[in-house]
């Protein structure tokens, strides 16, 4: 083969974003120059599956780095929010209808366009994924990666107590059968109770069909939880970021 056959088209793209390693880890929060150099010399980064040496370059956009066997996401263009959508809000970053929206409490808060992770119905309150990441949110809400959500929901009393092993044991539905991971009473005032379950259902209003199946309907509902990350105590129409810590265990829960 001819010296100008191995050469690149003239409009093929080049990359040139890679950049120093500790330089990469400490744009991510990682830690200071120092302390990530720290963590190289030490073995414990990976890149692209090959265990970092100092001198390395990486690309934040197109390679995968690990440190100490968790993911980090070193690509500062991506951004990962929790948001506590309250109620009355529908889960749309723009209604046509001119509803109150998520990007009504995004403000200027946020340069990216960010998408939700899933929905929570209008009368519905509580836990949002936020994110411009379109793997990790494709894979979060498909089902084979069975990523679990837990719910506080206030229900027509009395609760009986076997209710946990039917729900647990799965309910038919029009749709299909569901069934939960766990289930337990939280409180009851007169002839209201507050319950939790935990589910990898993503089907629409799957879980107020499910209690109104059983007797139960729903008068509220809070999501809690998606996979590892929590609810907490974030106030109603507040969007924080997530932690690198929260990130990697967001990708660890897709098997990532």
């Amino acid at each position: 083969m001819r010296r100008d056959e191995r050469a690149p088209k003239p409009d093929a793209p080049v990359y040139d974003s890679a950049e120093r390693l500790q330089k990469v880890l400490a744009a991510a929060g990682v830690g200071s120059r120092r302390a990530c150099e720290d963590l190289i010399f030490r073995r414990r980064v990976t890149v692209n599956g090959r265990v970092a040496q100092l001198g390395d370059k990486a690309d934040p956009s197109r390679d995968v780095i690990y440190v100490d066997g968790e993911r980090l996401q070193a690509d500062t263009r991506l951004v990962y929010l929790a948001m506590n959508k309250p109620r009355g809000v529908v889960s749309t970053m723009a209604d046509e209808k001119g509803r109150a929206a998520l990007s009504d409490f995004l403000g200027n808060r946020v340069e990216q366009r960010v998408y939700h992770v899933g929905r929570l119905d209008a009368d519905s309150e509580g836990l949002l994924l936020l994110t411009n990441d379109g793997t990790l949110a494709h894979r979060l809400m498909h089902p084979s990666y069975g990523v679990s959500k837990t719910y506080l929901c206030e229900v027509a009393g009395p609760i009986p107590r076997n209710l946990g092993k039917r729900l647990a044991a799965g309910v038919e539905l029009e749709d299909g059968p569901v069934q939960v991971d766990s289930f337990k009473v939280v409180g009851t005032l007169g002839k209201t109770a507050q319950v939790e379950l935990t589910l990898h259902e993503g089907r629409k209003h799957i879980v107020r069909r499910l209690l109104a199946e059983v007797g139960h309907p729903v008068s509220r509902l809070v999501r809690t939880s998606i996979g590892p990350i929590r609810l907490g105590d974030l106030r109603a129409g507040r969007t924080r970021r997530l932690t690198n810590a929260e990130v990697a265990a967001l990708f660890k829960a897709v098997g990532d």
